[in-house]
């Protein structure tokens, strides 16, 4: 049983920042060669450097081994979608790995018939990766098109990232945790419908991981430190890598049989109550 995902091609959404950072960084350090997609080109930039086509520094040679290249734009729309296809086949010939990372967290009053929070919400976190999910398997089942008739070969692999808001959540967070969980029903149904097709969806369920909206959020409420801690068994708070490991194993053959799965990565947060029990 393989771990290994080296060689294949992988389409890492929300790439400037956070978990999907780390997914793009390590994908890329296991051999990967990773397209970085985010609407921000300038953090982009700042993490991966410029493509190699605009590229002054280093030999050609250089350039033509790296494995990493950067997209900008916004995939909400479907022509974006479209582009970052083509740039990923034009750059590795295939696609093989489709993370959809990008995602938007916000607050939002539950009772304000005004607030337009969930309409966005869903179309960021849910309508976005089901549009590229879609685009992406059409053309995983292309590629297979070329192997024999008889062949099982995997097509492709994609994974979604949720929160364990989906199943735990507080008033304030109301229309993320109805975009989770659209999300996490999107990747069993998905992943029924593309089975025939040898191509695997599965998502990532996590908890506090530590990253920079977080780090920004604990410095702004001195509490809010200990009530994540106090609130996860293992007791503390997870790093990003520890999300990024855990998509290489769902987008690697040691992963073969799994398909819409929700894995839970929560350091067991998921298992105690959230609130105080009763005495009695």
């Amino acid at each position: 049983m393989s771990f290994s995902i080296s060689g294949k091609t992988a389409i890492v959404t929300g790439a400037a920042n956070g978990v999907g950072l780390a997914i793009a960084l390590h994908f890329a350090e296991q051999g990967a060669n990773v397209v970085c997609a985010d609407i921000d080109e300038a953090r982009l930039i700042d993490e991966f450097g410029p493509n190699p086509e605009s590229s002054n520094g280093g030999s050609a040679d250089e350039d033509e081994a790296r494995n990493i290249r950067i997209f900008a734009g916004d995939l909400r729309k479907k022509l974006t979608i479209k582009n970052l296809i083509s740039t990923t086949v034009d750059a590795f010939d295939r696609v093989d790995i489709l993370v959809n990372a990008s995602r938007q967290v916000c607050a939002s009053d539950p009772l304000d018939m005004s607030d337009n929070t969930i309409e966005v919400l869903l179309d960021q976190n849910l309508m976005t990766a089901l549009r590229l999910s879609q685009a992406v398997a059409k053309r995983m089942i292309r590629q297979g098109e070329s192997l024999p008739e008889d062949s099982d070969a995997p097509l492709g692999a994609i994974i979604n990232l949720s929160s364990i808001a989906a199943t735990r959540t507080q008033p304030g967070l109301m229309a993320f945790s109805i975009a989770a969980a659209a999300l996490e029903q999107m990747t069993r149904a998905l992943a029924v419908a593309l089975a025939s097709h040898r191509i695997r969806v599965n998502a990532i369920s996590f908890g506090s991981v530590m990253s920079a909206s977080l780090r920004d959020a604990l410095r702004a409420h001195d509490d809010m430190r200990g009530m994540i801690i106090d609130g996860t068994p293992l007791g503390r708070i997870a790093g990003a890598n520890e999300v990024a490991e855990t998509a290489r194993f769902l987008a690697s053959e040691g992963a073969g049989f799994m398909t819409g799965q929700i894995l839970t990565v929560d350091g067991g947060r998921t298992l105690v109550d959230a609130v105080g029990a009763p005495a009695h």
